[in-house]
């Protein structure tokens, strides 16, 4: 019901609570007439009983009134109560809230049935649900892009990376990811290939070895003598070469393998690797430098975020979406999913309640506190104000009954 309802109900009872003690007024004035002329023993009953009626209605109508405003205007100690107290009310209300509703015992039995696993599943899984949350987030994070000062993102950046790279060791860095490179085995892969490479060169270039030879050879020595030199020396490098590369224990490769990993500890250990890596690193992140790549990776990364959450089918959306639906499906099919949000949920909120009731309570007792006097007192009638007014009513038969009781005792035994 709402509260034109409400007020309509309570304005019919106290109608019938008022038409009753009219009634009852009317009777003993009837009823005092007639004494005066008729002797019959039913008129003073009437009377006695509508008398004591009147008395009651009057009675219980002073203490219902007296709660809700004063009665007849009049500042009569103890009465408007509702509104003098309503301070003390709102106190009393949060307590009783908290105390009787709040308690671990009371709530536990529902925060132990919270199930919202499935429901966020559910949810998830449908399309038009999983657009509106992309499109709330997407409209958040540029919100907030927008918002952000670039240069003060820039710096941050700078500043951030600065301090990182100040205690990297480039050198170890370096001689760790060759040494990896050893592990693994994989720079036989780069001396196979260079190897199949300086033997196809060689064949390839068999001209320029010779004019190279006959170059530094003497003149007096002929030509066929220096091509033949030629001819051999290409010959030797090739199949040199070519056992590199096809043999994976080649002497060559151990002395390689040896050297690689002489350097990578080198670059460790050495102190001038330290000071060599050091200087390469300020060189490239000199301040001015620094900022000047971090400007660029900011506005890259901002530009590219706004035209992805701006488009709506990109790859980072598309991407998104994605995820969900897996997400959802694991909502729903996932029990060992399911049991730890479910537990998370119920002990959050079973700590959250418990560490905040006492703020339930002074919710309600502030807002019961900031309410208007008159206002609060109108909201409480509204609500309990019918059943009050048959307190009114029985008042009124009740004293009716009372005072005919009285009379009966009064007139035979007395």
């Amino acid at each position: 019901m709402n509260d034109e309802a409400k007020r309509k109900q309570l304005r019919k009872y106290k109608a019938f609570a008022t038409g009753l003690f009219l009634l009852m007024a009317a009777l003993f004035i009837i009823t005092t007439i007639l004494q005066k002329t008729n002797d019959s023993h039913w008129v003073g009953y009437v009377r006695a009983f509508s008398e004591a009626a009147m008395v009651g209605a009057l009675a219980d109508w002073f203490a219902v009134t007296a709660l809700f405003r004063h009665p007849l205007g009049l500042p009569i100690p103890h009465t408007n109560l509702i509104e003098n107290s309503k301070q003390k009310l709102g106190d009393n209300l949060g307590s009783f809230v908290v105390n009787n509703f709040l308690s671990p015992q009371n709530i536990r039995p529902y925060i132990q049935k919270l199930k919202i696993s499935n429901f966020v599943g559910e949810w998830l899984s449908k399309e038009k649900n999983q657009g509106i949350l992309i499109q709330n987030m997407s409209d958040i994070v540029l919100d907030i892009l927008n918002k952000l000062d670039d240069s003060s993102v820039s710096h941050f950046i700078s500043k951030k990376v600065s301090e990182m790279t100040d205690d990297i060791k480039l050198n170890k860095i370096v001689g760790n990811g060759i040494g990896y490179i050893l592990e693994k085995n994989d720079h036989q892969r780069i001396i196979t290939n260079l190897s199949k490479q300086l033997k196809e060169y060689i064949i390839e270039n068999d001209e320029m070895i010779q004019k190279r030879v006959k170059e530094g050879s003497y003149s007096f020595i002929p030509s066929f003598v220096d091509n033949k030199i030629a001819d051999k020396i290409a010959s030797g490098l090739s199949d040199f070469f070519k056992e590199v590369e096809g043999d994976p224990e080649h002497e060559i490769r151990n002395l390689i393998t040896k050297k690689i990993h002489d350097f990578s500890v080198d670059l460790k250990e050495d102190p001038k690797w330290e000071d060599e890596f050091k200087n390469i690193k300020n060189d490239l992140l000199k301040g001015e430098k620094l900022d000047e790549y971090s400007s660029d990776i900011w506005v890259s990364i901002k530009k590219t975020l706004k035209d992805e959450l701006q488009q709506d089918h990109s790859s980072l959306k598309i991407y998104l979406s994605k995820n969900l639906n897996e997400f959802s499906q694991n909502l729903k099919t996932d029990e060992s999913l399911q049991n730890k949000i479910d537990h998370w949920v119920r002990v959050t909120a079973y700590k959250y309640i418990l560490k905040n009731t006492h703020q339930f309570g002074d919710l309600i007792s502030s807002t019961v506190g900031n309410w208007q006097g008159k206002e609060l007192s109108e909201k409480l009638e509204l609500e309990v104000g019918k059943d009050l007014q048959f307190i009114r009513v029985n008042g009124t038969l009740v004293g009716g009954l009372v005072g005919l009781i009285i009379y009966t005792i009064s007139h035979f035994f007395l």
